[in-house]
């Protein structure tokens, strides 16, 4: 057996927590009908609507879709976002149990429009953000924070997934690394925004745009990325830092090996990116709680990268797709 297939092999079972922002993400579809005599702009017949998980929930549904046990630990409106988000991730096998349904608070919401004519393919035309308010409360935050211990006691691996809407802060950063380091297991991290926030964690995985505003400038070549990379990867005391570069692949960064780079798998023009970072951090955490390398890790996260982005939404990899590209990649 090829030895990434046999990494997949081994995935079914490995109970990985996930704890995050959750968002919904919802499409919504239509034709382009006529010009309106109201404005200068077109008219969209609606055709349907999907709402998918998104943020921490669509890592959640990949690492599900994969194969794992996984426990999810966020905060939802009690709105009906909130609720199409949880019967999604219900349906895509991920355990909600620890999902807490917050009263009065809106649960963050990205609508993206796509529009085309009769029996054209749908083009996203606009994206209307709804940030989740009011903010997470004590209490909430310190009932979700209780919670963090039992489940990383039984568990394979950690992924916090802060998109920046409220709920990770330091103090529930502390807890969940404090727990896992007691354990001896991989706490990763996929951060938007706040990167620099998470010393001392396994490991991470920014796209090049998030480690430029990290360095304060654009990088140059890759010669630069790779001083980059490195010098990013000691400061915050992760034991390996994979960067990703979208159709140019990824740059794996540890202590006491040159970077690798990996070249992307794949067409070089995607369908639509939406989600593939979630998709990355999912598999390449569940490719090391399952007894791989960080180089290995990060070849299977490329090829389910890959796949991703030749789908349209946020959407998720499964097992056998993944093996199926791992066979087809060998047998080129």
């Amino acid at each position: 057996m090829n030895p990434l297939s046999e990494i997949v092999s081994r995935f079914t079972g490995k109970r990985i927590v996930v704890i995050g922002d959750t968002i919904a993400d919802q499409f919504i579809y239509g034709e382009i009908s006529r010009v309106s005599r109201e404005a200068p702009v077109f008219i969209l017949l609606h055709e349907h609507t999907e709402t998918t998980p998104g943020g921490a929930g669509n890592c959640a549904a990949n690492l599900a879709s994969l194969g794992a046990e996984v426990i999810l630990l966020a905060v939802v409106g009690d709105d009906s976002s909130g609720k199409a988000l949880v019967d999604k991730l219900h349906a895509s096998g991920v355990n909600c149990d620890k999902v807490m349904t917050a009263p009065g608070r809106r649960t963050t919401t990205k609508v993206r429009v796509l529009a085309g004519q009769t029996h054209s393919t749908r083009q996203q035309v606009i994206r209307i953000d709804y940030d989740s308010s009011p903010p997470v409360d004590g209490d909430e935050r310190e009932r979700l924070m209780q919670r963090i211990p039992a489940e990383i006691k039984t568990a394979d691996a950690v992924i916090i997934s802060d998109y920046n809407c409220g709920l990770v802060d330091v103090p529930l950063t502390a807890q969940a690394w404090y727990a896992a380091d007691q354990r001896g297991i991989p706490i990763l991290v996929d951060s938007r925004f706040r990167l620099a926030d998470f010393p001392r964690f396994t490991s991470a995985t920014p796209n090049e745009d998030e480690v430029e505003k990290l360095h304060g400038k654009p990088v140059k070549d890759d010669r630069e990325l790779e001083v980059v990379g490195a010098r990013l990867r000691e400061q915050l005391d992760f034991r390996s830092l994979l960067i990703t570069r979208g159709n140019r692949g990824m740059v794996l960064f540890e202590e006491g090996a040159a970077p690798l780079h990996i070249e992307a798998v794949g067409p070089q023009e995607p369908v639509d990116v939406t989600g593939a970072g979630d998709t990355v951090i999912a598999t390449y955490t569940l490719a090391i709680a399952a007894g791989a390398s960080f180089a290995d890790a990060a070849r299977l996260a490329n090829f389910a990268g890959g796949i991703v982005v030749m789908k349209r939404g946020t959407a998720t990899v499964s097992a056998k797709e993944l093996l199926s590209s791992i066979t087809t990649s060998t047998s080129e």
